[in-house]
């Protein structure tokens, strides 16, 4: 489900996956359905689009088709995490509940439809198990038709 990064980034530098990261550090990243909303939590630092200068956010994580993805969530409303990704890529994944690490990583935006639909349609799913009570429950996937969705690649160190 996940099609090639098409922004010129040099291939041999990045993997969408994150297979090249150390075991315990890529489970982290690698939950489960399981998952309790406190997992998901990261920090990002990107660059702020007006101000140029290094922004860090507090934001929600999903796993999807084994890929990681920031999405906006329900209603799909725009915002400055979303807006700073689209004009500086590449930012920082920081992971901070259990294991902690800050991560090279480069946000793409997930635009074709089918991919979309079918992200959303696993994170909705997922965000309605009855796993954890203080989860978010979205209880229709048209409530995020309009969200925001970006796909995460981790970066190799170099």
């Amino acid at each position: 489900m996940s099609t090639p990064d098409t922004t010129g980034s040099n291939d041999s530098a990045r993997d969408a996956s994150s297979s090249h990261l150390p075991d315990h550090i890529r489970r982290a990243i690698e939950i489960t359905p399981a998952a309790g909303t406190g997992e998901r939590i990261i920090d990002i630092t990107t660059l702020g689009r007006r101000t140029g200068r290094a922004r860090r956010i507090e934001i929600f994580f999903y796993r999807a088709a084994a890929t990681t993805y920031l999405c906006s969530g329900a209603g799909g409303a725009a915002t400055d995490c979303h807006a700073n990704l689209l004009a500086d890529p590449d930012f920082t994944f920081h992971l901070k509940n259990g294991i902690r690490a800050d991560l090279p990583a480069r946000a793409t935006p997930v635009t074709d439809p089918a991919e979309r639909r079918a992200v959303l349609a696993e994170i909705v799913a997922d965000l309605n198990q009855p796993h954890d009570p203080g989860t978010i429950r979205p209880t229709r996937h048209e409530d995020w038709a309009d969200s925001r969705l970006m796909r995460i690649s981790f970066r190799h160190r170099t």
